[in-house]
C-alpha cells in the first residue's frame, strides 16, 4: 500500500518534458499539443470515438509576452475547455439531444462558470471578511491600517484555500465527477510515461503518477496562493491613496465598512486577469524544475490538492487517454493528417483497425484489408492513396463489415460484390462466390469461340453468371446461362447484360437446343470433405460445392448429355479440382476428342476442355 501511494507523487525514468497538456472530460481526456487537438471519448456502446482540430497560429505578439501571455491562456483555456467539455457532452449524451449542448448552451456554460468562481473566491471571502473581522470582531478599529490590511488579506486567503478545499472534496463525492478526475489521472499518467521516456501502453501508463507539475489544480493554488499577495499590495496601495475601512467609515458612517468592502471586491475582480497572468508564468517555471527539495516546496501543495482531483484510472481510461496523445503527436508531426469529426476515421487509422480485427480473427490475407476499403469508400485499389478518411457512415459501414468478416464470412459476402477478372459482380448467400481459379476456365472458353461468329454457348450451372457475362463482355455470342437454383439464377439476372438467356435446369433437364460450346464450373467436391473445409468455403451454398461421394457426381452427367446438346466439333470446357484431371479425361475419352489440361496461375491442373467426336 505504501509503494502504491508513494508512486503517486514518484515517476520512474528520466524526465524529459513535452509540451502536449490536457484535460479530463465527460468520458474522455483532451490532449492539446502544438498545432493540434485531440478528444477520445468512450460512448455508450462502450467504444472508443475521437475528435481532432488544428489549433490557431499562437504568433500573435500577446503569445510571447509574459504575463499578458497567461492572461490569454486562462480567457483561451476556459472557453475552449467548456468547448471540449460541450463535445464530449455530445458523445455522453448518445442520441438524447436534450442533453447535448449547442452553441448557446456553451457560452450559458462559460458565462455561469465565471459568476460561480467570482462568487465563489471574491465576493464569499468578502463577505465572510466583513462578517468576522469587521462587524464580529471590530478589528477594523482595533488595528492599525497596515496591520489591518496583512490580517485581511491572511483571512482571505485561508478562506479561498478551505473554499477550494472543501469544493474539491464535495465534488469528489459525485459518481460522474468522481469519474471525471479518473480521467483527469489517466491524462496525467499519460504525459508522465512519455515524458519518461517509456512505451505508451496501457501498462505502463499505469505504473506512471497521477500528479504532475504542469496541472489545472496546481494552477488554481498558485493563482490562490498570488491572490493573497497581489490583494495585499493592491490594499495597501489603496491605504496609501486613502482608501481605508476606518477612512470610509469616517466619510460615510456607518456604511462605510459595507462600501470599503465593496472597493476593495471591485479591484480583486479587476486584478484577476494580473493574477492569471502570473500564476500562469510561476506555473511555467516551476513545471520545468527538477522534484529537489527546494522545488518540491512549490509544487508540494498543487501535489497534495491533485490528491483530490486525480484519482486512480482503469486501463479504459487509460487506452482513451493514449489515443488522444497518440493522435496529437501524430498531427503535430505532419500537416496533411486530415482532422476528424466523432466517429470518422482516417484512413491509417482503418488499416490499422482492420488489421488488427483479421489478426485476432486469424485472417492471414493482408490484401483483403485494401479490398475492404475499397469497397467502403467506393473506390479502385489505385486509388486508395489518395483517400485520406472515412465520413460516419463509411466508418460505421467499415465496422459492420470488419464484424461480420471477423466472424467467419467472406469478404465478398459482407460487401455484396465480388470482382471476376475486373468485372464487378453482385453476391449473396444463394451463390458460390467467383474464384481467381474460375478465370482461368472463363478466359480459356473465351479464347476458344471468339473466332466463331454468331456461336450458340450455354454457360452450366451458371451460379453467380460469372462465366457467362465475361464471355459476353469479350464476344458476340449468343449465351445462356443455366442453374437449378431460381435465388442464384435471380443473382445471375443482375450481373448478365439482358442478351443472356437465363433458364432453370437441373444439368440439361430443361435445357432446349444444341450449342457450340458449354463451359461450367460444376460442383466437384467430395461430400465428405466439405465439413472439413474453411468457414468461408462452408458457409457457401452446400449443392455448389457437393460433387457426391468421389466429387464426380455432375462430371458424369455432363459427360453423358453433353454430347446431345453440342453441334458437331462443339467445345466442351471444364473446372475440375486440382487431381481430377486424370478421372476427367477418362470419363470424356468416349466421346470427345482432343482433350486437353490446362494449368490456373498457381500452376495446378484447373480446366479440361474437349471437343465433340
Amino acid at each position: 500500500m505504501a509503494e502504491n501511494k508513494r508512486s503517486e507523487w514518484k515517476n520512474p525514468g528520466k524526465y524529459t518534458p513535452c509540451s502536449i497538456g490536457g484535460q479530463a472530460l465527460l468520458e474522455g481526456v483532451m490532449m492539446r499539443g502544438a498545432t493540434s487537438t485531440a478528444v477520445c471519448c468512450r460512448d455508450e456502446k462502450g467504444e472508443l470515438v475521437v475528435y481532432t482540430e488544428r489549433n490557431a497560429a499562437r504568433n500573435k505578439w500577446y503569445y510571447k509576452v509574459p504575463v499578458v501571455r497567461g492572461v490569454v491562456s486562462f480567457f483561451s483555456s476556459l472557453v475552449t475547455g467548456v468547448k471540449y467539455i460541450g463535445k464530449s457532452a455530445e458523445i455522453f449524451a448518445g442520441d438524447d439531444e436534450d442533453a447535448q449542448l449547442g452553441k448557446g448552451g456553451m457560452f450559458f456554460a462559460v458565462f455561469i462558470a465565471l459568476i460561480f468562481a467570482v462568487a465563489l473566491f471574491i465576493v464569499v471571502p468578502g463577505l465572510l471578511n466583513w462578517l468576522i473581522i469587521d462587524l464580529l470582531f471590530d478589528l477594523d478599529n482595533v488595528l492599525s491600517d497596515s496591520i489591518y490590511v496583512l490580517v485581511m488579506s491572511l483571512f482571505k486567503g485561508v478562506i479561498k484555500v478551505i473554499v477550494l478545499v472543501i469544493y474539491l472534496l464535495l465534488t469528489s463525492r459525485l459518481s460522474d465527477i468522481r469519474r471525471t478526475y479518473m480521467y483527469h489521472g489517466a491524462e496525467h499518467r499519460t504525459i508522465n510515461c512519455f515524458e519518461h521516456n517509456m512505451e505508451l501502453t496501457v501498462e505502463n501508463v499505469q505504473k506512471c503518477s497521477t500528479r504532475h507539475a504542469r496541472c489545472g489544480t496546481t494552477f488554481i493554488f498558485y493563482t490562490v496562493f498570488l491572490s493573497v499577495l497581489v490583494m495585499a499590495l493592491v490594499t495597501w496601495l489603496l491605504s496609501l491613496a486613502g482608501i481605508t475601512n476606518s477612512g470610509m467609515q469616517e466619510l460615510i458612517g456607518g456604511a462605510g465598512q459595507f462600501v470599503y468592502n465593496l472597493i476593495v471586491m471591485g479591484v480583486g475582480l479587476c486584478c484577476v486577469p494580473v493574477i492569471a497572468g502570473l500564476s500562469y508564468e510561476l506555473l511555467r517555471f516551476v513545471a520545468k524544475m527538477p522534484d529537489n527539495a527546494f522545488f518540491m516546496i512549490f509544487k508540494a501543495p498543487g501535489f497534495a490538492l491533485q490528491a483530490l482531483t486525480t484519482k486512480k484510472p482503469d486501463d479504459g481510461m487509460a487506452e482513451a487517454a493514449i489515443v488522444a496523445f497518440e493522435k496529437v503527436r501524430e498531427m503535430d508531426a505532419d500537416a496533411s493528417v486530415p482532422v476528424l469529426d466523432f466517429y470518422e476515421m482516417t484512413v491509417k487509422d482503418a488499416r490499422k483497425f482492420l488489421e488488427k480485427k483479421y489478426s485476432e480473427a486469424g485472417i492471414d490475407d493482408k490484401s483483403e484489408v485494401d479490398w475492404m476499403l475499397c469497397a467502403v469508400l467506393g473506390v479502385k485499389r489505385a486509388e486508395l492513396a489518395h483517400c485520406d478518411k472515412l465520413n460516419k457512415d463509411q466508418t460505421a459501414l467499415l465496422k459492420k463489415y470488419a464484424n461480420e468478416r471477423a466472424e467467419g464470412k467472406p469478404l465478398d459476402y459482407v460487401t455484396g460484390e465480388s470482382d471476376f477478372y475486373g468485372i464487378r459482380l453482385k453476391v449473396n448467400e444463394s451463390v458460390h462466390l467467383p474464384r481467381m481459379e474460375t478465370e482461368t476456365v472463363a478466359l480459356t472458353a473465351v479464347g476458344m469461340i471468339k473466332g466463331r461468329s454468331g456461336a450458340r454457348v450455354l454457360d452450366l450451372m451458371t451460379g453467380s453468371g460469372c462465366i457467362a457475362a465475361l464471355i459476353a463482355e469479350k464476344t458476340d455470342a449468343e449465351i445462356t446461362a443455366s442453374d437449378i437454383s431460381e435465388d442464384a439464377l435471380a443473382i445471375a439476372r443482375e450481373n448478365l447484360p439482358e442478351r443472356v438467356r437465363t433458364v432453370k435446369a437441373d444439368v440439361f433437364d430443361g435445357i432446349d437446343g444444341r450449342f457450340d460450346m458449354i463451359v461450367s464450373n460444376p460442383p466437384y467436391i467430395r461430400s465428405a470433405e466439405i465439413d472439413g473445409l474453411q468457414s468461408e468455403v462452408t458457409c457457401q451454398p452446400r449443392i455448389s460445392l457437393d460433387g457426391g461421394e468421389d466429387g464426380l457426381k455432375y462430371y458424369r452427367a455432363i459427360a453423358d448429355g453433353a454430347p446431345d446438346k453440342l453441334e458437331d466439333n462443339g467445345i466442351l470446357v471444364l473446372e475440375i479440382g486440382y487431381d481430377q484431371a486424370d478421372v476427367v479425361t477418362s470419363l470424356l475419352e468416349t466421346d470427345f476428342k482432343d482433350i486437353n489440361v490446362i494449368k490456373d496461375i498457381g500452376g495446378r491442373d484447373r480446366v479440361v476442355t474437349a471437343i465433340k467426336k
